[in-house]
């Protein structure tokens, strides 16, 4: 943020040492300018500072929550250690259907072939009939 503040300082004293005249409308415009870029320093420099107040909390906040997460959960996360060996994917089987309605190929879990009757997610036709004897 100095390095900033310096080049504007830089700024003004070349403004000064070129005597530049305010009452001319270069000079207005060129002053004008300079005025700005201090507003915008000014400014850069608070929203730095009030980043940095809100990082300094966000990381109190999360030591907390560490804190009363392993007063929460710290038992219960040995206990459910065996579900991150868990591959839930490998117990569903689909079967392939075709929908009368819009033709698209689906695929039905297998285990709602029981109910008989099922939703094509393309076109929202409910499927009936007996899928048991299509898979066979």
């Amino acid at each position: 943020m100095e390095h900033l503040y310096e080049k504007i300082s830089y700024l003004v004293g070349l403004a000064e040492g070129l005597a530049i005249e305010e009452e001319s409308k270069e000079g207005k415009l060129l002053l004008h300018i300079i005025n700005t870029l201090e507003d915008f320093a000014d400014a850069i420099n608070e929203v730095y500072d009030d980043q940095s107040d809100l990082a300094e909390y966000v990381d109190y906040i999360d030591e907390d929550l560490s804190d009363v997460e392993d007063e929460v959960f710290g038992e219960m996360d040995d206990e459910y250690d065996y579900l991150d060996d868990y591959d839930f994917e490998d117990d569903v089987d689909y079967v392939e259907v075709v929908c009368p309605r819009c033709e698209e190929t689906i695929y039905i879990e297998e285990d709602l072939l029981d109910e008989e009757e099922a939703t094509c997610p393309n076109c929202l036709e409910i499927l009936e009939g007996s899928f048991k004897d299509d898979e066979e």
